[in-house]
């Protein structure tokens, strides 16, 4: 696979998994997607975070996903303290920015470059993509299609991809389903851009909101995410036992 080139950035290693670092936020990484865009070359991108690395460390099949993945940038916050306290210069990328970078720049294509979203509860992502579109007038929709199918639905929407070949892929399925099922079916649209992108849809279907730029800023989105799903708390535990590693693990 076509890993992203040791000249032109860092990759640095957060519990075994590698994270590809830039100096610029989001600058580079949006850069690189758009040239293997023009070159048409498939890339699945992994938005890494403390939760999704204390998954991958129990579950080494989702380790093996991750390691394979051509572009993994440090998503969450408790990631990006992860790499400072060993030195390394590095800025939060959230995906959802990331990806909204991503198709703010196709849309201004005098090519069309379809986009596909899959996942979230039934109408979500049609109304995130509606929404998207409005804001960027050249956004091309490939198709939409929730998360919730039948064995049958999900045969016709893999027969649909095949036929639709959409350039770009935001899969919101959560972790770890979105990242296994697109290393299950990357296959399908191999040219393509494979974007893990979890609760975005609701996000840009305006039924969750992010959380404030202040705390964002200040490493404690997670607990506005508490705030908003509260049944996420078991899950949540995982942030402190990621912060107790941080302190102890002495791979580089």
């Amino acid at each position: 696979m076509q890993q992203l080139s040791q000249s032109s950035s860092k990759t640095a290693n957060v519990l075994g998994l590698p994270i590809h670092l830039t100096h610029h936020l989001g600058t580079h990484y949006l850069d690189w997607l758009a040239t293997k865009l023009r070159q048409q070359k498939g890339v699945h991108v992994v938005t890494l975070n403390a939760e999704m690395a204390m998954e991958a460390e129990k579950n080494q099949d989702l380790a093996a996903v991750i390691r394979q993945a051509e572009l993994v940038i440090p998503d969450g916050a408790g990631v990006v303290l992860y790499l400072k306290l060993r030195g390394k210069t590095v800025q939060r990328c959230p995906g959802i920015e990331l990806s909204e970078l991503l198709l703010q720049q196709v849309a201004r294509l005098d090519q069309p470059c379809p986009v596909f979203f899959y996942g979230g509860q039934p109408g979500v992502s049609q109304t995130a993509a509606a929404t998207l579109q409005r804001r960027m007038p050249g956004l091309a929709i490939a198709a939409t299609q929730h998360g919730y199918l039948t064995a049958e639905e999900q045969h016709q929407l893999l027969q649909t991809l095949k036929t639709l070949q959409p350039r770009i892929l935001l899969i919101g399925l959560g972790v770890p389903r979105q990242e296994f099922w697109i290393a299950q079916h990357r296959y399908l649209c191999p040219n393509s851009i494979w974007i893990g992108v979890g609760g975005s849809f609701d996000i840009w279907a305006g039924t969750k909101t992010r959380a404030p730029g202040w705390l964002r800023n200040n490493h404690l989105e997670w607990l506005y995410r508490l705030y908003q799903e509260p049944w996420r708390w078991k899950r949540m535990l995982a942030l402190p036992k990621f912060a107790w590693k941080a302190l102890l693990y002495r791979g580089v």
